[in-house]
């Protein structure tokens, strides 16, 4: 068999996150033994983290319960924006919701930006923190009008919001959408002063502790996989993706995969604030502190579902695009993020489902869930807290709201039908190589051993690893992403290692592995 060339061997720059890579590593201990607190946190990143340290604040025992690393999976790989202007999320609600919610977004938005400037000022936390414009623009003339209504929704439901023809970027636009004073910061230097300031009042953080089982009650219990027990008056389950799904919020989210790249630049180009267009499947745009005299340049885009393929390709579009708009930038780095999007473009924060008394849940941020995630933590810390007024935006984030309803209705059959498509369509087709033989190394496939349509991959060294081609979350077929060598589920976003294990949820456990030789053919026998 002859070698493969790696599909990872030409993406630009270092695999890795450059927030990951400038922030000190933790070692919380796992859950070893059972736990009794007033409230029990699922979930280590910005959600989760953020409604910790507000009920820490208020006073209340917490305890932080996380899979992996705090502040390690999306919020470890965001592009950390933290702004109310979300791309042309304004026109879209007063269209849909009316303009009174759309004032309530933007008021809870901007809320959660100066609450990251407070918290940072009041913990004294170096997280590079910059107060910067915000911008949604296009580059098509066909588009001005689009923007324009944009600013003017964006203006009426109470922002700084202005329609501009130039900005800092260095090519020409034909109109933008810009608010001022939004901000962008690391956010894992903010998120781990948040978990110390966390533990120093007081309040658990358990990591490597996957939870596994949720008991709902007066009071509710969480079970780990380790079976240590958390007895807890109230649960917040912030996970990105709920790994439970008894409020069905998996029919109301489809999950989204985005690229980043980033390439230093030097400051005298640097374009002075954060951009954003839906134009070219996505492109934005913003820089961060780097080394004297330079600016490191991150650009986002190429939105796709998990597992849809082709991530290679994707990469090297986003880096050629990257290049072509800044020529003087030298790519070190590249990453992938992944978020949820919720059928009416609105997060569900708030009770758990219709009949949740204790528990809460913080999901569906759209690609915003840096200032989302801001909002979320003291909404939640306020419905558990019992304060007095409630925010007046608590109706506009309830997931109990009426969903099935006209405006939601299209987003809600197109995700039902991609589902679908996948969770039906992907067994008809016997098999995506005819044998293992087939598989090459660095490479893996979808392929039927003996009856079992196995998830295949071969290492570099030749050697086969077979797990179960089933997601454990809904049993959709799982896709091979090349670029990162990873399994993932297309129906609901659950990420696994090519050994099985689990990466992201919402799935709760990994891939069983199996057995095969190399030299066993396809079979095309039903399993």
């Amino acid at each position: 068999m002859s070698p493969a060339t790696d599909p990872a061997d030409a993406l630009p720059g270092i695999a890795e996150s450059h927030w990951m890579a400038t922030a000190p590593a933790t070692a919380h201990p796992p859950l070893t033994s059972d736990l009794e607190v007033d409230v029990a946190v699922i979930g280590g990143g910005i959600a989760g983290l953020s409604a910790a340290w507000e009920l820490v604040e208020a006073g209340r025992s917490v305890a932080v319960l996380e899979a992996d690393r705090i502040a390690a999976g999306v919020s470890g790989h965001t592009t950390a924006k933290v702004t109310a202007l979300h791309t042309l999320v304004y026109g879209r609600l007063r269209r849909t919701r009316g303009s009174e919610d759309a004032r309530l977004y933007a008021r809870s938005q901007q809320e959660a930006v100066e609450r990251v400037a407070e918290i940072t000022a009041a913990l004294g936390v170096d997280c590079e923190l910059e107060r910067l414009p915000s911008c949604t623009y296009v580059t098509d003339p066909r588009s001005c009008e689009t923007v324009r209504a944009e600013a003017e929704a964006a203006r009426e439901a109470g922002l700084a919001a202005a329609y501009v023809e130039e900005t800092g970027l260095p090519f020409p636009v034909a109109g933008a959408v810009r608010v001022e004073n939004q901000a962008q910061f690391h956010p894992r230097k903010y998120l781990l002063a948040l978990a110390e300031d966390i533990t120093a009042r007081g309040g658990r953080i358990h990591e490597r502790t996957r939870v596994t089982g949720l008991t709902e009650g007066t009071p509710c219990r969480v079970t780990s996989e380790g079976g240590a027990v958390v007895t807890a008056g109230d649960v917040v389950v912030a996970t990105h993706y709920p790994v439970f799904d008894r409020a069905l919020l998996f029919t109301r989210l489809s999950p989204r995969r985005e690229l980043v790249v980033a390439a230093t630049l030097p400051a005298g180009l640097d374009p002075g604030g954060m951009y954003i267009t839906e134009e070219e499947n996505k492109r934005s745009v913003r820089t961060a502190p780097c080394a004297e005299g330079q600016r490191l340049l991150l650009v986002t885009g190429e939105s796709f579902t998990p597992g849809a393929g082709g991530v290679a390709e994707r990469f090297a579009r986003l880096a050629d695009w990257t290049r072509e708009h800044f020529p003087a930038a030298g790519i070190v780095r590249h990453w992938a993020a992944q978020d949820n999007d919720s059928t009416d473009t609105v997060p569900l924060v708030g009770p758990f489902h219709p009949g949740a008394r204790h528990t809460y849940v913080a999901t569906g941020f759209g690609g915003w869930g840096m200032s989302g995630g801001v909002m979320a933590g003291r909404l939640l810390a306020d419905l558990i807290t019992d304060r007095t007024p409630a925010p007046s935006w608590a109706g506009l984030y309830d997931p109990r709201r009426l969903w099935s309803t006209v405006r939601e209705a299209p987003a809600f059959l197109k995700h039902q039908a991609e589902v679908g498509r996948h969770f039906l369509g992907d067994r008809l087709r016997p098999s995506h190589v005819d044998s293992v033989a087939d598989i090459t190394p660095g490479t893996g496939a979808l392929v039927r051993v003996k009856g079992r349509r196995c998830a295949v991959y071969r290492q570099d060294d030749g050697t086969l690893r077979a797990v179960s081609a089933r997601c454990t979350h809904l049993g959709c077929l799982v896709a091979f992403n090349a670029a990162e060598r990873t399994w993932e589920c297309p129906c609901h976003g659950s990420r696994f290692d090519t050994d099985g294990s689990l990466l992201q949820g919402p799935a709760t456990s990994s891939l069983d592995e199996y057995a095969v030789e190399d030299d066993i053919a396809h079979d095309a026998e039903e399993g």
